[in-house]
């Protein structure tokens, strides 16, 4: 293990010294140890570095917004560690680190593997929706339903022992970088850019997930030039743990094959340490490989940059939902408005760097508590939860509007805040 300034990430090493190196990205509420699995296999071949992200596995609580600063962090260990290039595969979130240095820092990847990953995760306002819950309700309930988001049923029923280390694994994540690692899934986006892909990647996922399966991979794998598509039967989400001996099998006959040399390999760390033992999964099936052509989404039309960030911000403070109906009911009479709307309000004010996002929704509650805008109130208490504010802290915004505003239109504001709070902060059976 290694000590862990706030830039850099906590690590281990296994397998030989000389070897060239092989990185392997844990998912969100996940450690290192999901892929114990694979280990003993890969060291064989290749120096394996694992990473927790963090506040995962007890690394230090230091949260990072972006995929990109997740990568940078990354970088960082290896450049201290004197590791150049490497190849990296990497599950979910894990998958998106790769993607971004495949993309950023080419010179450096010789060769991808992306486990249950996709170009976009599912849509902003989910992640963002389960961060509002974190916040509020902390990591219990997301904890209590992992195991239907990453095994099969059948799998759950018959491990739970699995079950039950998969449940705990996500109760010890530290919350706020929990959260953190939410908005970065929710920013994450390049479907636009994953043509300039430049290595080998092999993309894996199981046939029964339901979070990123099969539908997603292919989209990857027909924008990357150089990629691969296996789909391993019998397996969800967590697709390393609950089918760990086709991951191995796939991963070691892409990295065989696929690694673009040359490689450095030097660098200067401890020993790795031995894995948690976790309990043994029931035999594996043969893994199936297939090549599948899929449509990648188009690019939307263009707009004016402004125009474009303002979209950007607007989605990402009121979420997709909101901002599609709303543009979705513009006709020829208000669409002008709407536009007007985005460029300015949330290209220019919402994006000057003066104020945080949490300022300007204080301010924005009281000035819409002040006029008496209890419509646009509710949907402005949705996005005061995703730019951080707590519950608590809406409170105390509307009880100094009554000061300042009037008791009746605070009385009314609390009404409409008190539901959404409601709607918003509990959890997802």
């Amino acid at each position: 293990m290694s000590e862990t300034p706030p830039n850099t990430l906590q690590y281990r090493f296994d397998g030989p010294e000389d070897a060239p190196v092989l990185i392997l990205g844990p998912s969100l509420g996940t450690t290192w140890h999901m892929w114990d699995r694979q280990v003993p296999e890969l060291a064989k071949q290749w120096r394996v570095f694992r990473f927790d992200l963090p506040g995962h596995g007890g690394a230090p609580a230091h949260p990072a917004g972006s995929v990109a600063e997740l990568s940078a962090r990354l970088l960082a260990t290896l450049d201290a560690l004197g590791v150049q290039r490497f190849g990296y595969a990497g599950c979910a979130l894990g998958g998106a680190i790769g993607i971004e240095l495949a993309l950023r820092h080419p010179a450096r990847l010789a060769s991808l593997a992306v486990v249950a990953a996709s170009p976009r995760f599912g849509t902003a306002d989910e992640f963002r929706q389960r961060g509002v819950v974190v916040r509020t309700n902390g990591l219990d309930p997301i904890a209590r339903t992992a195991p239907d988001r990453w095994f099969t049923g059948g799998f759950a029923a018959a491990q739970p022992a699995i079950t039950e280390w998969a449940v705990q694994m996500v109760r010890t994540t530290d919350p706020g970088c929990y959260i953190a690692a939410c908005e970065a899934l929710a920013a994450f986006d390049v479907r636009p850019e994953l043509g300039r892909v430049g290595v080998p990647t092999l993309v894996l996922v199981g046939s029964d997930d339901q979070v990123t399966g099969p539908a997603e991979a292919r989209t990857l794998v027909a924008g990357i030039p150089d990629a691969r598509l296996a789909v391993v039967p019998g397996a969800s989400h967590l697709v390393p743990v609950e089918q760990p001996a086709a991951v191995t099998d796939l991963l070691v006959h892409h990295f065989s094959t696929a690694w673009q040399q040359p490689y450095d390999t030097g660098q200067t760390a401890l020993p790795g340490m031995p894995a948690a033992p976790v309990p043994a999964a029931p035999p594996q099936p043969a893994p199936v490989a297939e090549i599948a052509p899929a449509a990648v989404p188009e690019r939307p039309a263009g707009q004016p940059d402004r125009y474009q960030t303002g979209l950007k911000v607007r989605r990402e403070v009121l979420g997709d939902a909101h901002v599609d109906r709303a543009l979705a009911q513009a006709g020829e009479f208000s669409g002008d408005f709407q536009e007007f709307v985005t460029r300015y309000a949330w290209g220019e004010v919402w994006n000057r760097p003066g104020l945080d996002r949490r300022t300007r929704s204080c301010i924005t509650l009281t000035a819409l508590v002040a006029g008496g805008h209890l419509e646009e109130l509710a949907f402005h208490t949705r996005a005061a939860l995703r730019n951080g504010l707590t519950p608590d802290e809406i409170k105390e915004v509307l009880l100094h509007t009554a000061v300042y505003c009037g008791v009746p239109a605070a009385n009314s504001a609390f009404r409409v805040a008190q539901q959404v709070i409601r709607e918003e902060t509990t959890p997802a059976e």
